[in-house]
């Protein structure tokens, strides 16, 4: 969508930019598109334009999941009355495969590329980690560069680094886990492993959901299982930034002081989450514009992207793992695919088809 509204239609950036921008917001943990979307901004207009930016592009999702995980508390939707929810996991893993697919075709064209990113996969799922994928980003573009011995004209010495915002995202880190270790308040908590999974998730929001439900739901019972699945299927449903589910999240984990709490909970997510990544992006993207022409950049970027597409398709088994294994949930995870890749229905009817599947079956 950014490739067709910005780059064709807008001409705000071209193509190449626009692979060059996939391929630094990969190798830096945090929201991709979100990142790449602000980069734009502050390419266009520079920090304000990227502030407001960013704020454009992620208000829309952010309210909606906030006000979703609000009304499954007052409407005390428990996990009987949310049963009519159970096709929407395996949408999910449909749409999440659907997702790979498209990345595929877009950074995997030669041999070394379909390597990466089968083996980025394989090494993705046996190690059930995050910290395997800026490892495994990196050996994309090594390989790359072995594979690739290109001519590029040398870097030139880079000027004006901004270290105040690298420093203020390790001081916001540091200081979220101390607070959470020493005072054990569930709003700390909530913002450390927020802030944490902005600043080591890599791969997109795709990559972030199957962490987020083994932390939340089975390790600190933070939601239910049918609670994280309706705001998984309600994410399908809206535009915006996957990231946008830790609002989400946030505010069902703090269900427990009422709706003020909540409000706050959507708050803490929201913040916690697209922050990292944001100041990361104003650390580096000034210094992206000096070295992109550097060979072992240049050379690199290709086998970052195709390695990123084998993350997603890692992301896609995650989410597939616990569901169970049955004729109907298969058949919703295949023609949710089938959909996808025959025709142009708009993926709100596919959630309202899933939840129709459940109410009647």
């Amino acid at each position: 969508m950014i490739h067709r509204k910005l780059v064709i239609k807008r001409k705000y950036i071209t193509e190449n930019e626009l692979k060059e921008l996939n391929s630094l917001c990969n190798m830096l943990p945090g929201p991709t598109s979100t990142q790449i979307i602000t980069a734009i901004g502050y390419k266009m207009g520079g920090p304000m334009l990227a502030f407001l930016t960013l704020t454009v592009w992620v208000l829309p999702a952010t309210l909606i999941m906030g006000a979703f995980a609000i009304i499954l508390f007052v409407l005390e939707l428990d996990n009987p009355k949310l049963h009519f929810l159970k096709y929407i996991q395996p949408m999910a893993v449909g749409f999440i495969i659907y997702a790979a697919y498209k990345i595929k075709d877009l950074f995997v064209t030669k041999s070394h590329h379909w390597v990466l990113m089968i083996l980025s996969a394989i090494a993705a799922i046996l190690s059930n980690t995050p910290y395997i994928f800026p490892l495994l980003l990196i050996m994309g573009g090594v390989v790359s560069n072995f594979v690739n011995r290109s001519n590029y004209a040398d870097v030139k010495p880079i000027k004006n680094i901004q270290w105040g915002n690298f420093a203020l995202f390790l001081g916001v880190f540091l200081a979220a886990a101390g607070l959470g270790a020493i005072t054990k308040n569930t709003g700390f908590l909530i913002f450390e492993n927020t802030y944490r999974y902005g600043s080591i998730v890599f791969g997109g929001g795709h990559v972030l959901i199957p962490m987020m439900y083994n932390q939340f739901v089975e390790f600190k019972h933070y939601l239910t299982s049918s609670e994280f699945l309706a705001g998984v299927g309600i994410l399908q449903a809206i535009p915006g930034p996957v990231f946008s589910f830790a609002t989400f999240t946030g505010s069902l984990a703090l269900k427990d002081y009422g709706i003020m709490g909540m409000m706050a909970g959507g708050l803490i997510g929201t913040v916690a989450i697209f922050l990292p990544g944001i100041l990361l992006i104003f650390f580096i993207y000034p210094m992206w514009n000096q070295i992109k022409h550097f060979s072992p950049v240049k050379n690199a970027i290709e086998g970052i992207n195709a390695t990123s597409a084998g993350l997603v398709i890692a992301s896609a088994y995650l989410l597939f793992k616990p569901l169970e294994i049955n004729e109907m949930n298969m058949l919703v995870m295949i023609g949710t695919l089938f959909i996808l890749l025959t025709t142009k229905i708009p993926n709100p009817i596919i959630v309202i088809m899933c939840i129709l599947a459940g109410l009647i079956f």
